[in-house]
C-alpha cells in the first residue's frame, strides 16, 4: 500500500464524534452504533452481544477466522453517596484518576438526560502550606448546584448514575490528536480504518475477518472474554495504546522507552504468540513501517490476554498506539502513529495464509 495519508476527512470527522461521544464501561451502546454505522458499508453483516460488544463480519462463511480488536469503553465515575446538603460521591468505574478531577465539569447521565456537575475544591487561601490535603477518592466530591439530597434527587441523579468528563476532541500543533478517551477509541477507529481500506482497495481475503469492538475492557478484559467464546477466532490481532514514557515523572527503568510519533508498539509477553508476532515485525520491515518495541512481563493488561487464553488457546499478538497522559481528559497521540498502526495491521491481514496456525511444532 502506498505511503499516503491513510485518514480522510471523512474518517477524521468520524474520529472526532465517535471521540466526543460518552461510552463508559458498562454504557457502550450509543458509540458502538456511531462505529456500526461507519463500518457498515465495508463488511458483509455484524454480530453483537448481550453486554454490548460488535463485530463487523468480512467473509462470514470462512471457516477459519482473524480477529482484528480494539476495546469501546471509556473510564468514569458512579454516583455512590449523596450528602444531606446535596454533594456529590463517587467510586471508580475503571482506573479513573482521582488527582485530576478538582475543577473538572463533569456529565452525570440519568434517564431525563445529562446534569451537569463540577468536581469542587477547597481554595488555595483555605488550605494550611505544608499540610494541605491531596486530592483522593474519599475527599473528592462533584457539586450539582442542589441545596439538598431531595433536589438531587428531584434533578434525576442517584445512587449508581455514571459520570463522565465532557472534554472533546482537539488537534495539537497541526498532528497530535488530543481527547479523553483516545484509550481506546482510537482502536475502534482503527480497525475500522483497515476494514474501508481493505474495501477500496478491493482486496479479497482467504479468511473471515471479525472485526471487534469489546466492552468492559477497563474493568478486566471483560468483553473480550465474552465475544471470543463466541467468534472462537483462530488468531486474533489487538490494537491498545501504551505510555509514550518520554514525558516527566515516568521512570524509563521500569516503563521502558516508547513515544508518541516513533510507530507502533509491537509486544513482548506470554501471551503473545511469538510466530505472529515476528510475521507482524517482517511485515514491519517489509514494508519500511516504523515500529518500537515493549516488554509487557506477566501480562499485558490488554484484551490480548482474554484471546490468547480462550478457546484452548488462540494465537494473539499486540500492537500498540503510543500515548501521553493515560486516563486523564488529555489523552494525545500522533497522527503518524495512528496511520502507521492502520498500516500495520492491513499488511500484516494481507501476509496470513487461511488455516495457518503458527504452531512452534510445524
Amino acid at each position: 500500500m502506498a505511503k499516503k495519508n491513510i485518514i480522510t476527512k471523512k474518517s477524521l470527522e468520524f474520529f472526532e464524534k465517535y471521540l466526543n461521544n460518552a461510552s463508559p464501561t458498562g454504557y457502550e451502546w450509543e458509540g458502538q452504533k456511531l462505529w456500526m454505522n461507519y463500518l457498515k458499508p465495508y463488511v458483509d453483516t455484524f454480530i453483537t452481544d448481550t453486554y454490548g460488544s460488535a463485530v463487523g463480519v468480512i467473509n462470514p462463511d470462512a471457516e477459519f477466522k482473524v480477529v482484528i480488536e480494539g476495546h469501546s469503553d471509556e473510564i468514569s465515575w458512579y454516583v455512590n453517596y449523596i450528602t444531606d446538603n446535596g454533594l456529590l460521591y463517587v467510586i471508580r468505574n475503571g482506573g479513573s484518576d482521582h488527582q485530576i478531577a478538582p475543577s473538572k465539569w463533569v456529565n452525570i447521565h440519568t434517564k431525563n438526560g445529562i446534569v451537569k456537575g463540577v468536581f469542587g475544591w477547597p481554595a488555595i487561601h483555605t488550605r494550611k502550606s505544608g499540610k494541605e490535603e491531596p486530592p483522593k477518592l474519599d475527599n473528592i466530591f462533584i457539586d450539582i448546584g442542589a441545596k439538598d439530597k431531595k433536589e438531587v434527587e428531584k434533578m434525576g441523579v442517584h445512587v449508581g448514575c455514571v459520570i463522565t468528563y465532557p472534554d472533546e476532541f482537539h488537534i495539537l500543533n497541526n498532528d497530535k490528536f488530543v481527547c479523553r478517551a483516545i484509550d481506546n477509541r482510537a482502536g475502534g477507529f482503527m480497525i475500522a480504518e483497515v476494514a474501508r481500506l481493505l474495501h477500496e482497495n478491493k482486496q479479497e481475503l482467504p479468511f473471515g475477518l471479525y472485526i471487534t469492538n469489546s466492552v468492559q475492557e477497563e474493568i478486566g478484559l471483560r468483553g473480550a472474554e465474552m465475544i471470543t467464546q463466541t467468534i472462537k477466532p483462530n488468531i486474533a490481532i489487538v490494537t491498545d495504546v501504551c505510555h509514550d514514557t518520554t514525558t516527566p515523572l515516568i521512570d524509563k527503568k521500569v516503563q521502558g522507552h516508547t513515544e508518541i510519533g516513533a510507530g507502533p508498539v509491537i509486544s513482548y509477553a506470554p501471551a503473545v504468540q511469538n510466530k505472529l508476532r515476528e510475521r507482524i515485525i517482517d511485515t514491519a520491515e517489509k514494508n519500511k513501517i516504523p515500529f518500537q518495541r515493549m516488554a509487557a512481563s506477566r501480562s499485558t493488561g490488554t484484551d490480548t490476554d482474554a484471546f490468547a487464553y480462550s478457546n484452548g488457546g488462540v494465537a494473539s499478538a499486540l500492537i500498540s498506539l503510543p500515548l501521553r497522559y493515560m486516563h486523564t481528559t488529555v489523552e494525545t497521540v500522533h497522527r503518524d502513529d495512528v496511520e502507521n498502526v492502520i498500516r500495520l495491521i492491513y499488511e500484516t491481514l494481507l501476509n496470513i495464509k487461511e488455516g495457518e496456525t503458527f504452531s512452534y511444532f510445524d
